[in-house]
Protein backbone atom coordinates (compact mmCIF):
# COMPACT_ATOMS: atom_id res chain seq x y z
CA UNK A 1 0.00 0.00 0.00
CA UNK A 2 2.85 2.35 0.93
CA UNK A 3 4.65 1.60 -2.34
CA UNK A 4 1.40 2.31 -4.23
CA UNK A 5 1.08 5.73 -2.60
CA UNK A 6 4.79 6.48 -3.01
CA UNK A 7 4.64 5.61 -6.69
CA UNK A 8 1.90 8.11 -7.47
CA UNK A 9 3.47 10.65 -5.14
CA UNK A 10 6.51 10.53 -7.43
CA UNK A 11 4.21 11.28 -10.40
CA UNK A 12 2.90 14.34 -8.57
CA UNK A 13 6.48 15.44 -7.87
CA UNK A 14 7.21 15.34 -11.59
CA UNK A 15 4.09 17.47 -12.23
CA UNK A 16 5.25 20.05 -9.63
CA UNK A 17 8.72 20.19 -11.22
CA UNK A 18 7.12 20.83 -14.62
CA UNK A 19 5.01 23.71 -13.23
CA UNK A 20 7.97 25.28 -11.41
CA UNK A 21 10.20 25.07 -14.49
CA UNK A 22 7.51 26.88 -16.57
CA UNK A 23 6.36 29.54 -14.07
CA UNK A 24 5.21 32.13 -16.61
CA UNK A 25 3.26 29.63 -18.70
CA UNK A 26 1.63 28.15 -15.59
CA UNK A 27 0.64 31.62 -14.29
CA UNK A 28 -0.87 32.65 -17.64
CA UNK A 29 -2.74 29.33 -17.75
CA UNK A 30 -4.16 29.97 -14.28
CA UNK A 31 -5.33 33.54 -15.07
CA UNK A 32 -8.75 32.39 -16.26
CA UNK A 33 -9.29 30.46 -13.03
CA UNK A 34 -8.02 33.40 -10.92
CA UNK A 35 -10.38 35.92 -12.51
CA UNK A 36 -13.27 33.45 -12.52
CA UNK A 37 -12.97 32.58 -8.81
CA UNK A 38 -12.50 36.25 -7.86
CA UNK A 39 -15.55 37.28 -9.89
CA UNK A 40 -17.74 34.52 -8.43
CA UNK A 41 -16.78 35.39 -4.83
CA UNK A 42 -17.32 39.12 -5.41
CA UNK A 43 -20.73 38.56 -7.06
CA UNK A 44 -21.89 36.19 -4.31
CA UNK A 45 -20.69 38.71 -1.72
CA UNK A 46 -22.77 41.44 -3.38
CA UNK A 47 -25.80 39.16 -3.44
CA UNK A 48 -25.34 38.17 0.22
CA UNK A 49 -24.95 41.82 1.18
CA UNK A 50 -28.08 42.81 -0.74
CA UNK A 51 -30.05 40.05 0.99
CA UNK A 52 -28.80 41.15 4.41
CA UNK A 53 -29.72 44.75 3.63
CA UNK A 54 -33.24 43.71 2.64
CA UNK A 55 -33.58 41.70 5.87
CA UNK A 56 -32.51 44.73 7.91
CA UNK A 57 -35.01 46.88 6.03
CA UNK A 58 -37.77 44.35 6.73
CA UNK A 59 -36.94 44.52 10.44
CA UNK A 60 -37.12 48.30 10.31
CA UNK A 61 -40.46 48.47 8.50
CA UNK A 62 -41.90 45.81 10.79
CA UNK A 63 -43.53 42.50 9.95
CA UNK A 64 -46.97 42.49 8.32
CA UNK A 65 -47.30 46.27 8.47
CA UNK A 66 -49.55 48.35 6.21
CA UNK A 67 -48.88 52.08 5.80
CA UNK A 68 -51.65 54.59 5.14
CA UNK A 69 -50.25 57.95 4.03
CA UNK A 70 -52.15 61.13 3.10
CA UNK A 71 -51.97 62.42 -0.47
CA UNK A 72 -51.45 66.17 -0.16
CA UNK A 73 -52.84 68.02 -3.21
CA UNK A 74 -50.44 70.13 -5.25
CA UNK A 75 -52.26 73.33 -6.21
CA UNK A 76 -49.86 74.20 -9.00
CA UNK A 77 -50.50 70.96 -10.85
CA UNK A 78 -54.18 70.35 -10.20
CA UNK A 79 -56.34 69.64 -13.20
CA UNK A 80 -59.93 70.81 -13.49
CA UNK A 81 -61.14 67.34 -12.62
CA UNK A 82 -58.92 67.38 -9.58
CA UNK A 83 -60.31 70.74 -8.51
CA UNK A 84 -63.86 69.42 -8.80
CA UNK A 85 -62.93 66.42 -6.69
CA UNK A 86 -61.38 68.60 -3.97
CA UNK A 87 -64.66 70.46 -3.58
CA UNK A 88 -65.97 67.31 -1.93
CA UNK A 89 -65.43 67.55 1.81
CA UNK A 90 -62.89 65.20 3.39
CA UNK A 91 -61.49 65.43 6.88
CA UNK A 92 -58.34 63.61 5.75
CA UNK A 93 -56.60 61.04 7.90
CA UNK A 94 -57.61 61.52 11.53
CA UNK A 95 -57.93 59.72 14.83
CA UNK A 96 -61.53 58.75 14.03
CA UNK A 97 -60.17 56.68 11.12
CA UNK A 98 -57.81 54.93 13.55
CA UNK A 99 -60.65 54.04 15.91
CA UNK A 100 -62.85 52.86 13.04
CA UNK A 101 -60.11 50.58 11.71
CA UNK A 102 -59.41 49.18 15.17
CA UNK A 103 -63.06 48.40 15.86
CA UNK A 104 -64.04 47.17 12.38
CA UNK A 105 -61.24 44.89 11.16
CA UNK A 106 -60.64 41.71 13.17
CA UNK A 107 -57.40 41.01 11.25
CA UNK A 108 -55.74 44.10 12.78
CA UNK A 109 -53.28 43.16 15.52
CA UNK A 110 -51.86 46.61 16.30
CA UNK A 111 -52.40 50.13 14.98
CA UNK A 112 -50.66 53.43 15.62
CA UNK A 113 -51.28 56.95 14.32
CA UNK A 114 -48.22 59.08 13.56
CA UNK A 115 -47.56 62.82 13.34
CA UNK A 116 -44.02 64.08 12.79
CA UNK A 117 -42.06 67.18 11.93
CA UNK A 118 -38.44 68.33 12.06
CA UNK A 119 -37.29 71.10 14.32
CA UNK A 120 -34.60 71.95 16.90
CA UNK A 121 -34.01 70.16 20.17
CA UNK A 122 -32.14 72.28 22.72
CA UNK A 123 -30.57 71.85 26.15
CA UNK A 124 -28.04 74.06 27.96
CA UNK A 125 -27.39 76.08 24.82
CA UNK A 126 -26.72 72.98 22.67
CA UNK A 127 -28.94 72.68 19.60
CA UNK A 128 -29.60 69.63 17.44
CA UNK A 129 -31.88 69.11 14.47
CA UNK A 130 -34.19 66.19 15.25
CA UNK A 131 -37.55 64.74 14.33
CA UNK A 132 -40.44 64.83 16.78
CA UNK A 133 -42.85 61.94 16.31
CA UNK A 134 -46.23 61.62 18.00
CA UNK A 135 -47.26 57.96 18.32
CA UNK A 136 -49.11 55.47 20.47
CA UNK A 137 -47.41 52.71 22.46
CA UNK A 138 -48.20 50.18 19.73
CA UNK A 139 -45.72 51.99 17.46
CA UNK A 140 -42.71 50.57 19.32
CA UNK A 141 -44.01 47.03 18.88
CA UNK A 142 -44.91 47.62 15.24
CA UNK A 143 -41.30 48.55 14.44
CA UNK A 144 -39.53 46.28 16.93
CA UNK A 145 -37.98 49.16 18.88
CA UNK A 146 -36.57 47.92 22.21
CA UNK A 147 -35.64 50.19 25.11
CA UNK A 148 -32.20 50.20 26.74
CA UNK A 149 -33.46 52.28 29.67
CA UNK A 150 -36.72 53.56 31.09
CA UNK A 151 -40.25 52.63 30.09
CA UNK A 152 -42.84 53.20 27.37
CA UNK A 153 -45.79 55.58 27.77
CA UNK A 154 -48.40 54.56 30.32
CA UNK A 155 -52.16 54.90 29.85
CA UNK A 156 -52.43 58.14 31.82
CA UNK A 157 -49.67 59.81 29.79
CA UNK A 158 -51.24 58.75 26.50
CA UNK A 159 -54.79 59.78 27.35
CA UNK A 160 -53.94 63.16 28.88
CA UNK A 161 -51.16 64.33 26.58
CA UNK A 162 -48.49 64.55 29.29
CA UNK A 163 -45.22 66.20 28.19
CA UNK A 164 -43.01 63.09 28.27
CA UNK A 165 -40.74 61.63 25.58
CA UNK A 166 -38.67 58.63 24.54
CA UNK A 167 -35.41 59.55 22.81
CA UNK A 168 -33.20 57.89 20.20
CA UNK A 169 -29.56 56.95 20.73
CA UNK A 170 -28.12 60.01 18.95
CA UNK A 171 -30.25 62.35 21.07
CA UNK A 172 -28.89 60.69 24.21
CA UNK A 173 -25.30 60.94 22.96
CA UNK A 174 -25.74 64.61 22.08
CA UNK A 175 -27.40 65.86 25.27
CA UNK A 176 -26.92 63.19 27.97
CA UNK A 177 -23.54 61.60 27.27
CA UNK A 178 -22.34 62.10 30.87
CA UNK A 179 -25.58 61.83 32.82
CA UNK A 180 -28.51 59.46 33.10
CA UNK A 181 -31.18 60.89 30.75
CA UNK A 182 -34.13 59.38 32.65
CA UNK A 183 -36.02 62.10 34.49
CA UNK A 184 -34.13 64.87 32.68
CA UNK A 185 -35.86 67.52 30.55
CA UNK A 186 -35.19 68.51 26.94
CA UNK A 187 -36.72 71.44 25.07
CA UNK A 188 -38.13 70.81 21.61
CA UNK A 189 -39.55 73.69 19.60
CA UNK A 190 -39.99 75.75 22.76
CA UNK A 191 -41.72 73.09 24.89
CA UNK A 192 -40.03 71.11 27.69
CA UNK A 193 -40.35 67.31 27.57
CA UNK A 194 -39.44 64.87 30.32
CA UNK A 195 -37.34 61.87 29.20
CA UNK A 196 -38.85 58.58 30.37
CA UNK A 197 -37.12 56.13 27.99
CA UNK A 198 -34.14 55.61 25.67
CA UNK A 199 -34.29 53.45 22.52
CA UNK A 200 -31.62 50.96 21.55
CA UNK A 201 -29.22 52.26 18.89
CA UNK A 202 -29.94 51.27 15.30
CA UNK A 203 -26.67 50.50 13.50
CA UNK A 204 -28.16 50.22 10.01
CA UNK A 205 -27.75 53.33 7.88
CA UNK A 206 -30.37 53.29 5.12
CA UNK A 207 -31.44 56.08 2.81
CA UNK A 208 -34.03 56.34 0.09
CA UNK A 209 -36.52 54.00 1.76
CA UNK A 210 -38.65 56.48 3.72
CA UNK A 211 -41.52 55.96 1.31
CA UNK A 212 -41.47 52.23 2.19
CA UNK A 213 -41.76 52.98 5.89
CA UNK A 214 -38.08 52.58 6.69
CA UNK A 215 -36.98 55.04 9.34
CA UNK A 216 -33.67 55.48 11.12
CA UNK A 217 -34.72 56.04 14.70
CA UNK A 218 -31.55 57.34 16.36
CA UNK A 219 -32.37 61.04 15.74
CA UNK A 220 -36.04 60.81 16.75
CA UNK A 221 -37.88 62.03 19.84
CA UNK A 222 -41.17 60.21 20.51
CA UNK A 223 -44.12 61.67 22.41
CA UNK A 224 -47.71 60.46 22.93
CA UNK A 225 -50.01 61.32 20.02
CA UNK A 226 -52.24 63.40 22.31
CA UNK A 227 -49.24 65.43 23.45
CA UNK A 228 -48.48 66.21 19.82
CA UNK A 229 -52.07 67.30 19.17
CA UNK A 230 -52.37 69.36 22.36
CA UNK A 231 -48.92 70.94 22.57
CA UNK A 232 -47.60 71.14 19.02
CA UNK A 233 -49.90 70.81 16.04
CA UNK A 234 -53.43 69.70 15.31
CA UNK A 235 -54.22 70.46 11.69
CA UNK A 236 -57.85 69.50 12.26
CA UNK A 237 -58.25 72.78 14.18
CA UNK A 238 -56.63 75.00 11.56
CA UNK A 239 -58.39 76.65 8.66
CA UNK A 240 -56.80 77.78 5.43
CA UNK A 241 -57.58 81.46 5.94
CA UNK A 242 -55.89 81.56 9.34
CA UNK A 243 -52.77 79.86 8.08
CA UNK A 244 -52.46 81.95 4.91
CA UNK A 245 -52.69 85.19 6.92
CA UNK A 246 -50.41 84.14 9.75
CA UNK A 247 -46.64 84.07 9.61
CA UNK A 248 -46.12 82.97 13.17
CA UNK A 249 -49.13 82.40 15.44
CA UNK A 250 -49.35 81.01 18.95
CA UNK A 251 -52.75 80.81 20.59
CA UNK A 252 -54.85 78.81 23.02
CA UNK A 253 -58.18 77.32 21.99
CA UNK A 254 -60.59 74.46 22.39
CA UNK A 255 -59.10 71.13 23.26
CA UNK A 256 -58.19 68.44 20.81
CA UNK A 257 -59.32 64.84 21.02
CA UNK A 258 -57.77 64.47 24.47
CA UNK A 259 -59.61 67.48 25.92
CA UNK A 260 -58.07 70.45 27.75
CA UNK A 261 -56.39 73.55 26.41
CA UNK A 262 -54.47 73.41 23.12
CA UNK A 263 -51.34 75.36 22.38
CA UNK A 264 -50.96 75.37 18.59
CA UNK A 265 -47.69 76.64 17.16
CA UNK A 266 -47.47 77.36 13.45
CA UNK A 267 -44.16 78.44 11.97
CA UNK A 268 -44.00 80.60 8.87
CA UNK A 269 -42.54 77.73 6.85
CA UNK A 270 -45.44 75.47 7.85
CA UNK A 271 -47.96 78.17 6.96
CA UNK A 272 -46.52 78.90 3.56
CA UNK A 273 -45.82 75.40 2.38
CA UNK A 274 -47.41 72.48 4.09
CA UNK A 275 -50.35 73.25 6.35
CA UNK A 276 -52.18 75.33 3.79
CA UNK A 277 -52.82 72.30 1.63
CA UNK A 278 -52.36 69.52 4.20
CA UNK A 279 -55.68 69.24 6.02
CA UNK A 280 -54.86 65.77 7.41
CA UNK A 281 -54.71 65.52 11.18
CA UNK A 282 -52.31 62.54 10.90
CA UNK A 283 -49.18 62.09 8.80
CA UNK A 284 -49.47 58.31 8.75
CA UNK A 285 -51.42 55.38 10.12
CA UNK A 286 -49.50 52.13 10.62
CA UNK A 287 -51.60 48.96 10.72
CA UNK A 288 -50.25 45.52 11.56
CA UNK A 289 -52.17 42.38 10.63
CA UNK A 290 -51.88 39.04 12.40
CA UNK A 291 -50.80 36.90 9.41
CA UNK A 292 -48.93 37.68 6.19
CA UNK A 293 -51.74 36.09 4.16
CA UNK A 294 -54.09 38.81 5.46
CA UNK A 295 -52.04 41.69 4.03
CA UNK A 296 -53.67 41.80 0.60
CA UNK A 297 -57.34 41.40 1.63
CA UNK A 298 -56.90 43.82 4.54
CA UNK A 299 -55.37 46.39 2.18
CA UNK A 300 -58.37 46.14 -0.14
CA UNK A 301 -60.85 46.48 2.75
CA UNK A 302 -58.95 49.48 4.14
CA UNK A 303 -59.04 51.19 0.75
CA UNK A 304 -62.82 50.80 0.40
CA UNK A 305 -63.45 51.72 4.02
CA UNK A 306 -61.37 54.93 3.96
CA UNK A 307 -62.75 56.01 0.59
CA UNK A 308 -66.25 55.74 2.03
CA UNK A 309 -65.27 57.59 5.22
CA UNK A 310 -63.64 60.38 3.16
CA UNK A 311 -66.79 60.86 1.07
CA UNK A 312 -65.30 59.41 -2.07
CA UNK A 313 -62.14 61.57 -2.03
CA UNK A 314 -59.05 59.40 -2.59
CA UNK A 315 -56.77 61.60 -0.50
CA UNK A 316 -54.69 58.70 0.85
CA UNK A 317 -52.49 55.90 -0.43
CA UNK A 318 -51.89 52.48 1.05
CA UNK A 319 -48.57 50.63 0.75
CA UNK A 320 -47.32 47.32 2.09
CA UNK A 321 -43.55 47.74 2.74
CA UNK A 322 -42.89 44.03 3.27
CA UNK A 323 -44.32 43.11 -0.13
CA UNK A 324 -42.40 45.94 -1.80
CA UNK A 325 -39.15 44.80 -0.21
CA UNK A 326 -39.81 41.15 -1.08
CA UNK A 327 -40.44 42.16 -4.68
CA UNK A 328 -37.18 44.11 -4.60
CA UNK A 329 -35.43 41.06 -3.14
CA UNK A 330 -36.72 38.86 -5.97
CA UNK A 331 -35.46 41.39 -8.52
CA UNK A 332 -32.05 41.47 -6.85
CA UNK A 333 -31.95 37.66 -6.71
CA UNK A 334 -32.53 37.45 -10.46
CA UNK A 335 -29.88 40.11 -11.04
CA UNK A 336 -27.40 38.24 -8.82
CA UNK A 337 -28.06 34.94 -10.61
CA UNK A 338 -27.31 36.65 -13.93
CA UNK A 339 -24.11 38.18 -12.52
CA UNK A 340 -23.08 34.85 -11.03
CA UNK A 341 -23.69 33.08 -14.35
CA UNK A 342 -21.58 35.67 -16.19
CA UNK A 343 -18.80 35.28 -13.61
CA UNK A 344 -18.97 31.48 -13.91
CA UNK A 345 -18.26 31.75 -17.63
CA UNK A 346 -14.78 32.95 -16.66
CA UNK A 347 -14.22 29.64 -14.86
CA UNK A 348 -15.30 27.69 -17.94
CA UNK A 349 -13.03 29.81 -20.14
CA UNK A 350 -10.20 29.23 -17.64
CA UNK A 351 -10.83 25.48 -17.77
CA UNK A 352 -10.73 25.49 -21.57
CA UNK A 353 -7.44 27.41 -21.36
CA UNK A 354 -6.00 24.76 -19.06
CA UNK A 355 -7.11 21.99 -21.42
CA UNK A 356 -5.55 23.73 -24.43
CA UNK A 357 -2.24 24.30 -22.65
CA UNK A 358 -2.18 20.71 -21.40
CA UNK A 359 -2.82 19.37 -24.92
CA UNK A 360 0.05 21.53 -26.15
CA UNK A 361 2.20 20.30 -23.25
CA UNK A 362 1.49 16.68 -24.20
CA UNK A 363 2.67 17.36 -27.75
CA UNK A 364 5.83 19.06 -26.48
CA UNK A 365 6.69 16.21 -24.12
CA UNK A 366 5.99 13.17 -26.27
CA UNK A 367 9.61 11.93 -25.95
CA UNK A 368 9.46 12.33 -22.17
CA UNK A 369 6.24 10.26 -22.12
CA UNK A 370 7.84 7.59 -24.32
CA UNK A 371 10.96 7.43 -22.14
CA UNK A 372 8.94 7.06 -18.92
CA UNK A 373 6.78 4.31 -20.40
CA UNK A 374 9.87 2.53 -21.82
CA UNK A 375 11.48 2.29 -18.36
CA UNK A 376 8.36 0.86 -16.73
CA UNK A 377 5.85 3.64 -16.18
CA UNK A 378 2.24 2.51 -16.60
CA UNK A 379 -0.61 4.37 -18.27
CA UNK A 380 -1.99 5.38 -14.85
CA UNK A 381 1.35 7.02 -13.98
CA UNK A 382 1.11 9.22 -17.06
CA UNK A 383 -2.55 10.04 -16.31
CA UNK A 384 -1.70 10.98 -12.69
CA UNK A 385 1.27 13.12 -13.81
CA UNK A 386 -0.64 15.26 -16.32
CA UNK A 387 -3.87 15.32 -14.31
CA UNK A 388 -1.96 16.44 -11.21
CA UNK A 389 -0.36 19.21 -13.26
CA UNK A 390 -3.76 20.51 -14.42
CA UNK A 391 -5.29 20.25 -10.93
CA UNK A 392 -2.34 22.00 -9.27
CA UNK A 393 -2.59 24.89 -11.74
CA UNK A 394 -6.34 25.27 -11.16
CA UNK A 395 -6.06 24.89 -7.36
CA UNK A 396 -3.23 27.44 -7.18
CA UNK A 397 -5.34 29.76 -9.32
CA UNK A 398 -8.24 29.11 -6.96
CA UNK A 399 -6.20 30.17 -3.90
CA UNK A 400 -5.08 33.36 -5.61
CA UNK A 401 -8.61 33.97 -6.92
CA UNK A 402 -10.06 33.65 -3.38
CA UNK A 403 -7.65 36.33 -2.16
CA UNK A 404 -8.48 38.69 -5.03
CA UNK A 405 -12.22 37.96 -4.63
CA UNK A 406 -12.19 39.00 -0.96
CA UNK A 407 -10.18 42.12 -1.79
CA UNK A 408 -12.52 42.95 -4.68
CA UNK A 409 -15.60 42.58 -2.43
CA UNK A 410 -14.10 44.98 0.15
CA UNK A 411 -13.15 47.50 -2.56
CA UNK A 412 -16.70 47.40 -3.97
CA UNK A 413 -18.08 48.06 -0.47
CA UNK A 414 -15.69 50.98 0.11
CA UNK A 415 -15.88 52.62 -3.33
CA UNK A 416 -19.46 51.92 -4.46
CA UNK A 417 -21.04 51.95 -1.00
CA UNK A 418 -22.71 48.55 -1.63
CA UNK A 419 -22.94 46.17 1.32
CA UNK A 420 -20.93 42.99 0.60
CA UNK A 421 -20.65 39.88 2.77
CA UNK A 422 -18.06 37.21 1.93
CA UNK A 423 -19.29 33.92 3.32
CA UNK A 424 -17.43 30.65 3.84
CA UNK A 425 -19.99 28.99 1.56
CA UNK A 426 -19.15 31.27 -1.39
CA UNK A 427 -15.39 30.69 -0.90
CA UNK A 428 -15.93 26.93 -0.66
CA UNK A 429 -18.09 26.86 -3.78
CA UNK A 430 -15.70 28.99 -5.85
CA UNK A 431 -12.64 27.03 -4.74
CA UNK A 432 -14.38 23.68 -5.18
CA UNK A 433 -15.44 24.61 -8.71
CA UNK A 434 -11.88 25.67 -9.57
CA UNK A 435 -10.55 22.27 -8.41
CA UNK A 436 -13.31 20.48 -10.33
CA UNK A 437 -12.43 22.48 -13.45
CA UNK A 438 -8.82 21.21 -13.18
CA UNK A 439 -10.02 17.60 -12.96
CA UNK A 440 -12.63 17.84 -15.73
CA UNK A 441 -10.55 19.76 -18.25
CA UNK A 442 -7.25 18.10 -17.31
CA UNK A 443 -8.43 14.49 -17.66
CA UNK A 444 -8.73 14.47 -21.45
CA UNK A 445 -5.14 15.63 -22.16
CA UNK A 446 -3.85 13.26 -19.45
CA UNK A 447 -5.71 10.31 -20.96
CA UNK A 448 -4.44 11.22 -24.42
CA UNK A 449 -0.85 11.30 -23.10
CA UNK A 450 -1.24 7.86 -21.50
CA UNK A 451 -2.43 6.34 -24.78
CA UNK A 452 0.74 7.26 -26.67
CA UNK A 453 2.70 4.31 -28.08
CA UNK A 454 6.13 4.20 -26.36
CA UNK A 455 8.05 3.26 -29.54
CA UNK A 456 6.38 5.97 -31.68
CA UNK A 457 6.94 8.47 -28.88
CA UNK A 458 10.68 7.70 -28.75
CA UNK A 459 10.93 8.13 -32.55
CA UNK A 460 8.94 11.43 -32.48
CA UNK A 461 10.92 14.41 -33.77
Amino acid sequence: MFKFILRYFHDIEIAVESIVSNKLKSMLTALGIIFGVAAVIAMLAIGKGAKQEIMEQMKMVGVNNILINPVIPDKSSQSQDGEKQQKKFSRGLNLLDVEAIRETLPSVKRISPEISFNSTAMLNGVKYIAKLVGVSNDYFYLYNLPLVAGAFFNGFQEENGIQVCIIGANIRAKFFSKVDPLGQYIKFNGIWLKVIGVLQKTNVSLTGFEEKGVNVYNDNIYIPIQTMLLRYQNRALLNTKLVSEATSVSFFGGGGPGGGMSRIVVSSSDASTNVETNYNQLDRIVVQVTETEQLQPTTEILSRMLTRRHTGVKDFEITVPELLLKQQQRTKDIFNVVLGAIASISLIVGGIGIMNIMFASVMERIKEIGTRMAIGAKKMDIVVQFLAEAVLISVSGGFIGVFFGVVMAKLIEQIAGIMTIVSFFSVFIAFGVSAAVGVIFGYSPAKRASEKDPIESLRYE
